[in-house]
């Protein structure tokens, strides 16, 4: 994603009072089918401004499928790698409330005030958590960012649920730790 528009969906919550999921749900029920009167809705009944309206249009037209639904897509043909996607989501949420989950065509980023990690399923036996920590050595498991390029700087593959040890979740509670 670009660097920009992953800036603009961080700051959603911030400058907007809700986070992209909601404003896509709102439209969704509101069944707007021109992307200019969605826009002139958002902006007149919601007080957003052009650029955060205009840019939750254009993704709400992109996918126009739910949180649920996107996570289930990645998972089609995956089934296997749905509990450790699950334990990593259950693991996450225990950090803080401050942690914003954010599903998207084929990843799921973990955002606090910046995205600190993602989930994507990599291959139909595994999946590869993105982490962002700067200043950290790899190490063991703790591979460089491989597919992930400037999204992350470190990537940990995961093939079982065994994988999710305190090691992991040692280095996914640190990168959510210096996302601040």
């Amino acid at each position: 994603m670009d660097k920009a528009l992953q800036t603009m969906i961080n700051n959603m919550p911030e400058k907007t009072g809700k986070k992209l999921d909601e404003w896509i749900q709102l439209l969704n029920k509101e069944n707007i089918e021109k992307h200019s009167v969605a826009v002139k809705f958002l902006k007149a009944e919601h007080g957003v401004t052009h650029g955060f309206a205009n840019t939750i249009v254009t993704l709400s037209k992109e996918n126009n499928l739910s949180s649920e639904d996107l996570v289930v897509s990645q998972y089609n043909g995956k089934e296997l790698l749905k509990p450790i996607y699950e334990i990593l989501i259950s693991t996450v949420e225990k950090f803080g409330s401050d942690v914003v989950i954010t599903p998207k065509k084929g990843s799921v980023s973990l955002i606090r005030k910046k995205q600190f990690a993602l989930i994507k399923p990599a291959t139909k036996t595994r999946i590869d958590l993105g982490l962002k920590l700067k200043d950290v050595e790899v190490q063991s498991r703790l591979e460089n960012s491989g597919p992930f390029g400037s999204m992350c700087t470190h990537r940990i593959q995961l093939q079982n649920i065994s994988d999710i040890d305190a090691e992991v979740i040692k280095w996914l509670s640190m990168a959510y730790e210096k996302s601040v």
